[in-house]
């Protein structure tokens, strides 16, 4: 399956939410079932993202398969960092959230990350302490963990950030 990314447009709205809604499905089936719940992401907060140009769908054939956020720095729920430290903190660097996709859609993390490298050599990326999945790509795809932050909720998750 050859999957092609482009900017999210908000009629790409109700595919997009299809997708996180598959992506909820895949964390309650792997024991993650806290992340995304009292239904996170809204779709105000994915029509923020596609408002700023920050939301992007990867298709396959035509058909919206995977949504994620790449939102530029500062993020200010990366402002404080315990039990570790960034391993920079001066340069610039982008953030992603709401990665998600259909269970079925291999190659997803693969084809964000050569986006990702295009466009930046220092990624943050944060995710819940039961997200095994993320917590492997993260570890595939060389990122570091770093320590733990909160986000607004006061929800802890676990940190990570990669520098080419």
């Amino acid at each position: 399956m050859i999957l092609s990314l482009r900017t999210a447009l908000e009629t790409d709205l109700p595919a997009i939410m299809q997708v996180l809604e598959a992506g909820r499905g895949i964390m309650l089936a792997s024991g993650n079932p806290n992340q995304w719940a009292a239904g996170y992401p809204t779709e105000q907060m994915v029509l923020a993202d596609i408002r700023h140009d920050y939301g992007k769908v990867l298709e396959a054939e035509g058909q919206i398969v995977a949504y994620f956020a790449c939102i530029p720095s500062p993020d200010p729920t990366y402002a404080v960092i315990e039990g570790g430290a960034w391993l920079d903190d001066e340069k610039p660097y982008f953030v992603v959230h709401r990665i998600a996709s259909y269970p079925q859609v291999h190659g997803v993390f693969k084809t964000m990350m050569e986006y990702l490298d295009s466009i930046t050599d220092n990624i943050r990326i944060d995710t819940h302490k039961d997200n095994h999945i993320m917590q492997h790509n993260l570890a595939k795809y060389g990122f570091r963990y770093c320590g733990i932050i909160h986000i607004a909720s006061g929800a802890e998750r676990l940190a990570y950030q990669r520098l080419q």
